[in-house]
């Protein structure tokens, strides 16, 4: 009973989310309920779903002030060379933003976060494909591949779980697994390169000389996020702004005319330097995980907000202009503990792994591996990665040691499904990513799953190919 009703949970989510029935947050909230309630939870249920909200608190306050700090970093102008930078280099052809927006995304996601990776590609680039009227959805899609590809560094999280899990080292798991991983990446940027293409025969080329175009997203994450229930991302308009009066891919540029522009009042010249070290410090203090990253968020936008802002009245002001993008992702990370309370709390998830091991014929047992490599796509999809590799990852690996199969090998054809991971409503950072770039998730689903499969299964095949993982 637990399996049908796993199953169909998710079914039921998943259809009223890509059918536009539901808003996510009233998808994550209300199926999950219902099925809770017919698994026989009764008033237990209060208790899984407090549950689940205690494990995400973290989750929703570092996404809270990872937005503020950002986003004050976006206003005073830290991140307006960079856009320059990529103005120059895409010039009028979209093909080039694309492509650029995988590599930008490759590069930040070294830090191991997707919120932070997700927060810069979006705040340097969105402006950019509002005004050569490149759908948004192009940008979550390059983002979300490349930051699921690069999610398998050791510090990124997946393959440490992994590595606790089955007693093994991190290391071990991870440097057998670069040509997979580069091989994924290549698979991203032919993507790119695809999407690109298309865009560009769609849109054709822009002639841009409008420095004002160079305007800080900041604006446009605000005026995204109050979009992003019914965003205009699948068909490649450009949103409106929130408070202008042009459209936002004009070519007078007066589509940002409420944005945060050159000339904004919260520039801080003077303190471009001191900014850029306390970004700098965060982000290494971030990868040397010697503090918790909600608390260094804390601290850090604790900082920016008295040094860039010290009158409170700026202060207020500054936290309020965001405040839109913090109402909405935080809503969301809410609302998906919810849905991982009730999956946990009833045994839905137990029940489902257990059951799909029971189906496994005993002649696939010798290719327990590779089957764990294509299971980790929908069971990281639907299931934390704490759930997955913590709950399921040890009795797949003990089933699998009676064929000759080492945890370490299990390990790493675990981590090949973290491309499909990253775009589950259950990742926090995904759902940043569209409610930054104002696009309804279901019409990022619709292009990025079968695109994320394909390279997840990539790097599963290249592993196997190259010995990593036996067949």
């Amino acid at each position: 009973m637990l399996v049908a009703l796993g199953f169909l949970m998710v079914a039921v989510f998943m259809f009223l989310i890509m059918s536009k029935r539901a808003t996510p947050v009233v998808g994550l909230i209300a199926v999950p309920v219902a099925f809770g309630i017919a698994a026989g939870a009764g008033l237990g249920i209060g208790d899984m779903i407090t549950d689940g909200i205690k494990a995400l608190a973290p989750t929703a306050a570092l996404l809270f002030f990872a937005i503020i700090f950002f986003g004050i970093m976006i206003d005073v102008g830290l991140f307006d060379p960079l856009v320059k930078l990529i103005l120059r280099l895409v010039r009028n052809d979209p093909m080039r933003l694309v492509v650029g927006t995988a590599v930008l995304a490759m590069v930040v996601s070294l830090d191991g976060d997707g919120s932070t990776t997700f927060i810069i590609v979006t705040s340097a680039l969105l402006p950019l494909y509002m005004k050569l009227k490149v759908s948004p959805v192009v940008l979550t899609v390059v983002a979300g591949l490349a930051n699921g590809a690069m999610n398998i560094v050791p510090w990124g999280g997946p393959t440490v779980r992994a590595a606790a899990a089955l007693g093994i080292s991190p290391s071990d798991v991870f440097v057998p697994m670069i040509p997979s991983l580069v091989v994924g990446l290549l698979v991203v940027l032919l993507f790119a390169v695809q999407l690109g293409y298309s865009e560009r025969r769609r849109i054709g080329t822009l002639e841009l000389t409008d420095e004002r175009l160079l305007v800080s997203a900041g604006s446009g994450l605000r005026r995204s996020a109050t979009g992003s229930g019914s965003g205009s991302g699948g068909n490649g308009d450009a949103p409106r702004t929130g408070g202008g009066s042009g459209d936002a891919g004009s070519d007078d540029g007066q589509g940002f005319v409420d944005g945060l522009d050159p000339e904004r009042p919260t520039l801080r010249p003077k303190l471009l330097w001191f900014n850029a070290l306390v970004t700098v410090a965060l982000l290494v203090v971030l990868v040397m995980d010697v503090l918790p990253i909600p608390v260094l968020f804390m601290v850090a936008a604790s900082i920016a907000l008295t040094v860039n802002f010290p009158r409170v009245k700026e202060q207020q002001e500054a936290i309020t202009r965001h405040s839109s993008s913090i109402v909405s992702v935080v809503a969301m990370v809410f609302a998906a503990a919810v849905l991982t309370g009730v999956f946990q709390g009833t045994g839905m998830v137990e029940a489902m792994a257990q059951w799909l091991l029971e189906i496994i014929p005993a002649s696939l047992g010798p290719h327990l591996a590779v089957i764990t490599g294509i299971l980790s796509l929908p069971f990281t999809f639907f299931m934390s990665n704490d759930a997955f590799y913590f709950g399921i990852m040890p009795v797949l690996a003990e089933t699998a040691a009676t064929y000759g199969i080492e945890p370490v090998e299990m390990a790493r054809a675990s981590i090949t499904g973290q491309t499909f991971h990253m775009q589950s409503p259950l990742v926090p950072a995904i759902l940043l990513l569209v409610t930054l770039a104002g696009v309804p998730l279901a019409d990022h689903h619709k292009k990025v799953l079968w695109r994320a499969a394909l390279v997840s299964l990539s790097m599963l095949v290249i592993g196997v190919v190259l010995g990593q993982i036996p067949w």
